[in-house]
């Protein structure tokens, strides 16, 4: 096999100062709303649960914030109408502030990292970044903080960006995949005086976040067999005379797409249950299964969550995937982005609906708005070099950083949009309450 030759530095350079004419950074802070994002949002409810549909609607209204999380297509058709600089990478699609966490590497360390890729598909690099940026000032909102304490914070994760993009510019291309931040590295970011209590919050979820702890808080026993507990509407089981053939040829399916020694080490667990899963905001509606397994001796709990995949929200302004399955569109992103993935996550299909699977809980220490907060502008700024190294990995970190530059007018153009789209989400939140207060959208709280 002949390799092309790479580019060279100065034609990577090159590429990216073509963007910045094409796009100057200085038009990445403008925001100016001609749509209906209420169409937007209902459209998505086709691929959805009718039942959860409703649900779904009063999650969305319960804030500004929650409203942000489940309108990822929103944005992106809101992205896509406008300009964008042609420097592609994987993106992660979702990437706001609390898609951001901790879980365990094959090795069992804490790795800080990009924690969901139901959107992931390729396209500009700067989406990922705006949809970071706003995220800070509506989640700071939703907080009751300060404007300025939301500007810091956003200036810290693109400052953060922009100088970790740099430093990949001169490391070489395995330094840039192998690099991670590891929770010692997480903590180094918060003062002294925050950073005792963070430690021991993050040390307590890693203990309870493990299947072990999931099976003592999820689970009962009934009929001398272990059971998940019923939880509506979170956790219920289908009544469905089929479940468990359906559960088994599902599993075989997934299991198939593993290595060989993740399949074989997987095969020492048997099935005890399974139940319907709602989750998130973003995911109500799609069809979500936790599945108990066993490894023999009735306490030996291997918890996997199989969540339905539909087709990325970029997609129609970006392209279909190149992948026929939508659960192997997100695990290979997941891959292509994360310093390292979940030994058990892979895809399946059924009754031509895409799956992907993975580890529940596999010591994963996910954030909330209410204790990030105080702790906003650290927290951005791990954020700010994460997303970097997962764009340098999939993307050209030099092409990226010439088109920054190494002033700070993308930052703060990046800035103004981030305070004009909080706005425009809050416009849109309100739009939707409206809606659901006079009749024309189902919605209930749960």
């Amino acid at each position: 096999m002949v390799l092309a030759p790479l580019p060279s530095r100065a034609d990577r350079q090159s590429r990216g100062k073509a963007a910045r004419t094409r796009l100057p950074p200085r038009e990445l802070g403008h925001w100016r709303a001609d749509r209906d994002a209420l169409p937007v949002v209902l459209a998505q409810n086709a691929v959805r649960v009718p039942e959860l549909v409703p649900l779904r609607h009063g999650r969305m209204a319960a804030s500004p914030w929650t409203y942000y999380r489940g309108a990822a297509a929103v944005m992106a058709a809101d992205l896509a109408a406008t300009s964008n600089s042609g420097l592609q990478v994987q993106l992660c699609g979702d990437a706001h502030v609390l898609n951001f966490g901790l879980w365990a590497t094959p090795e069992r360390n804490l790795s800080f990292d990009l924690r969901d890729f139901d959107e992931t598909l390729p396209g500009p690099f700067e989406w990922d970044v705006l949809r970071l940026a706003a995220s800070l000032v509506v989640l700071a909102r939703e907080n009751g903080l300060a404007a300025h304490v939301a500007d810091d914070a956003v200036a810290a994760a693109l400052e953060a960006y922009r100088l970790r993009m740099r430093h990949y510019t001169s490391v070489g291309r395995m330094e840039i995949w192998y690099d991670s931040i590891y929770v010692e590295q997480l903590l180094g970011y918060f003062g002294e005086d925050r950073r005792g209590r963070v430690s021991k919050r993050i040390e307590k979820k890693r203990r309870r976040r493990t299947s072990a702890g999931a099976f003592e808080r999820l689970t009962e026993r009934v009929d001398g067999r272990r059971r998940i507990i019923e939880e509506p509407p979170r956790l219920t089981h289908f009544d469905d005379p089929r479940r468990l053939d359906i559960v088994r040829k599902v599993y075989d399916r997934y299991a198939a797409t593993l290595q060989d020694d993740r399949r074989q080490c997987l095969a020492n667990f048997t099935y005890v249950d399974t139940a319907r899963q709602v989750v998130g905001v973003g995911s109500v509606g799609l069809r979500v299964h936790l599945i108990l397994l066993d490894g023999g001796s009735g306490d030996d709990p291997l918890f996997l969550q199989v969540k339905q995949a539909v087709p990325s929200v970029y997609e129609d302004h970006l392209g279909a995937s190149e992948y026929a399955n939508h659960g192997a569109r997100v695990v290979n992103g997941k891959r292509l982005i994360q310093s390292a993935t979940d030994i058990f996550v892979g895809w399946t299909s059924f009754a031509r609906r895409d799956f992907y699977v993975r580890q529940f809980r596999d010591m994963k220490v996910v954030p909330d708005a209410a204790r990030i907060a105080p702790v906003l502008g650290e927290f951005a700024t791990a954020c700010g070099e994460v997303l970097a190294r997962a764009h340098a990995r999939t993307g050209d970190p030099v092409a990226i950083a010439s088109y920054i530059g190494k002033g700070k007018r993308f930052d703060k153009a990046i800035g103004q949009f981030a305070r004009a789209y909080a706005d425009q989400t809050e416009r849109d939140h309100a739009q939707l309450v409206t809606a659901i207060s006079d009749g024309s959208v189902p919605a209930e709280t749960g």
